[in-house]
């Protein structure tokens, strides 16, 4: 297979572009460098992204400077139990005046849609994001209106056993590239947070650093970044091995593949490179693949603790893997 040349002036710009915009992140998160790179990487490959962690440690702040940072359209939602599915989507209204119905579109149509407590919401709101995550395009009584390009659901998610909480079915995770944890921040990063945040919303100070509809070029290069037969193959088995762990029930979908394939392209360009490395597959597995996995063991009655589990069998799964020398 010939390699096809990425253009060499969209490699040099897209770097310095990435970094500004992690830069600008992270003037509002401080010290999840890492968590913005994950996030940015899935913003990046089209994908869509689900952050789940206790209230109060910057889920929902990472949503909204992602999305300033990068330029685009921005709606959020809050998920509520009394939150209806024509809320997301739209409704179509008759119009009096005109003697037909108008459609008028819901919060969904936006370049990035922040789902906030996702799962406070019933399952029947939850499910109507399903059609705008897989074809980017809204139904609405026997029409379909298309969504924004891009159109990314970066949606926060409470843990399952706190109050007023319902688990995501399988379908709805499986629609999630990635699922990211915040994590508490060190001592130091959560006293610079005292001091700078106790005097000025951050969010406020934070300008876009790309013009609109520039972020949807970025996302067509990482498109475009090289995938080896070898590096395809090390997916493959890293997926297929999901399906047949003993401790694993439902293992990780086709479309997981080719999630985990996209991200690590886009992980790629944010390097630098026009190519995927097995190191970009290695670190991105967990992040893509763990949230997908439906587990055998019944002793672990938490979904934190089935998460955490599924992220550690994905982790010996991919150190199990025979890595290709390329």
């Amino acid at each position: 297979m010939d390699r096809p040349a990425l253009d060499a002036e969209t490699l040099e710009d897209v770097r310095p572009i990435a970094e500004r915009i992690l830069a600008a992140v992270a003037t509002v998160i401080d010290g999840k460098d890492e968590v913005i790179r994950a996030a940015l990487a899935v913003m990046l490959a089209g994908g869509h992204l689900l952050i789940e962690d206790v209230p109060g440690v910057g889920k929902t702040m990472l949503a909204k400077a992602l999305a300033r940072a990068t330029g685009g359209t921005v709606s959020r939602i809050q998920f509520t139990p009394d939150l209806l599915p024509s809320d997301v989507t739209g409704v179509s209204v008759f119009d009096q005046s005109s003697g037909r119905f108008e459609f008028k579109s819901g919060a969904v149509f936006a370049n990035v849609v922040i789902g906030d407590e996702i799962n406070r919401a019933s399952p029947k709101t939850q499910s109507a994001l399903l059609e705008c995550m897989e074809e980017s395009q809204v139904t609405v009584d026997g029409a379909t209106w298309p969504l924004p390009e891009p159109f990314t659901v970066v949606a926060t998610q409470n843990p399952v056993d706190m109050e007023g909480t319902y688990v995501l079915p399988e379908a709805q995770r499986d629609r999630f590239m990635a699922r990211i944890s915040m994590g508490y921040p060190d001592q130091e990063s959560e006293r610079a947070m005292l001091r700078s945040h106790d005097r000025v919303d951050p969010i406020d100070a934070l300008e876009p650093v790309l013009p609109p509809g520039r972020f949807a070029g970025l996302a067509i290069a990482a498109r475009d970044v090289f995938v080896s037969h070898a590096v395809e193959t090390y997916v493959l088995e890293i997926v297929a091995a999901t399906r047949t762990h003993p401790e694993v029930r439902l293992g990780a979908s086709p479309r997981a593949s080719l999630q985990l394939v996209r991200a690590a392209k886009a992980a790629a360009l944010l390097d630098g490179r026009d190519f995927v490395l097995p190191d970009d597959v290695e670190a991105l597995a967990p992040t893509v693949l763990a949230h997908r996995l439906v587990l055998r063991r019944t002793g672990v009655d938490s979904r934190d603790g089935q998460t955490a589990a599924a992220i550690k069998i994905v982790e010996r799964v991919v150190k199990t893997t025979p890595v290709p020398l390329q």
